[in-house]
């Protein structure tokens, strides 16, 4: 890979990592989380409809694929960065970060639920039992009081997160990236707007909560998707979707480092734990995701490309189209 790709490739790791950062420190303001969302939703809108528009005939791909946009906006956007952003009141953005690292792990089993009949083997299974272990210590602590509706929470989006791209792939795989995602962000903002209103403060935030805010619809939704897909041209996307197993590491790093959580023993076991199920669980895609017809899940970047010859799916900060194993979410 060219010094280009490794910045790049850093760059992901990084921008894909900090969602739940940002997140904690708007929340912990505090902003409700209609405002959180709703802000990300709106600048991320703002930054990439034009270039949607640009590409012609957006119009005309709402209409003939309404039905299973509105699904996919609902079940990956609307639904999860609320409950996201919610649960992050209560919980460290570690915790946060490492649950939502199992996406991979919940995309595995949704796949076999939706007809997948590729044989999983004694690897897979493992990686499977390996990364629900990994769960358990981050949720069993944490099964009282508030915690525990907020853990419940994330683990919602966790299912949305891995529900979403197989919509996305059953009905939008012909959609390119910037139409699927740039609409999906305009509803989203539409939705949370009443009740961001409602609830805004009556305060201007501080400048470290705008520039949180102001990270997450930039940085982590508009700007991460271009950049994921420079990296897909630059590296292919089997190399590109090695983030998955990054951006974890980034949230605890970045959690421990700029709010003081706790990197506690528990956190040390559950991330080796998820990190090693994600792995085992979604291996077997490398060889043939460079291949015409696979394709490896990146994260929560928002929806497909269409570089020619290659299709990719982004995953986190926004849509994610193509449904397979490795995914990445940001927050």
């Amino acid at each position: 890979m060219t010094a280009r790709g490794w910045f790049l490739f850093s760059l992901m790791g990084v921008v894909w990592g900090i969602p739940y950062l940002l997140i904690k420190v708007a929340v912990d303001a505090p902003l409700s989380p209609s405002v959180v969302v709703f802000t990300r939703c709106a600048l991320g809108a703002a930054l990439l409809l034009p270039f949607a528009l640009r590409q012609g005939g957006l119009i005309r791909t709402v209409r003939a694929h309404w039905a299973p946009m509105l699904a996919f906006a609902c079940i990956e956007i609307i639904g999860p960065w609320f409950t996201l952003t919610d649960a992050e009141r209560h919980l460290s953005s570690s915790t946060a970060g490492l649950l939502i690292a199992g996406v991979p792990i919940v995309g595995v089993a949704l796949a076999r639920f939706f007809g997948d009949t590729e044989r999983l083997g004694v690897r897979r299974l493992t990686g499977l039992a390996l990364g629900l272990a990994g769960v358990g210590v981050l949720t069993v602590p944490h099964l009282t009081g508030g915690d525990a509706r907020s853990m419940a929470e994330v683990l919602l989006t966790v299912v949305g997160y891995a529900t979403a791209p197989l919509i996305a792939a059953r009905h939008l795989k012909d959609v390119p990236t910037l139409q699927l995602t740039a609409p999906c962000l305009l509803l989203a903002a539409l939705v949370y707007a009443p009740a961001a209103a409602v609830t805004r403060p009556s305060e201007l935030p501080s400048t470290e909560v705008l520039a949180a805010l102001a990270a997450l619809g930039v940085i982590c939704t508009a700007v991460a998707f271009v950049a994921f897909l420079e990296l897909i041209k630059e590296a292919g996307p089997t190399r590109a979707t090695v983030i998955t197993y990054v951006n974890p590491a980034v949230a605890v790093a970045a959690g421990a480092v700029f709010l003081d959580e706790p990197f506690t023993t528990g956190i040390t076991v559950a991330f080796t734990l998820i990190l090693a199920g994600s792995v085992l669980a979604t291996a077997g895609r490398a060889d043939r995701a460079d291949s015409p017809g696979g394709m490896p899940t990146p994260p929560h970047g928002p929806g497909r490309s269409e570089p020619r010859g290659v299709r990719v799916r982004l995953r986190r900060g926004g849509p994610d189209p193509r449904p397979e194993r490795g995914e990445v979410h940001a927050g």
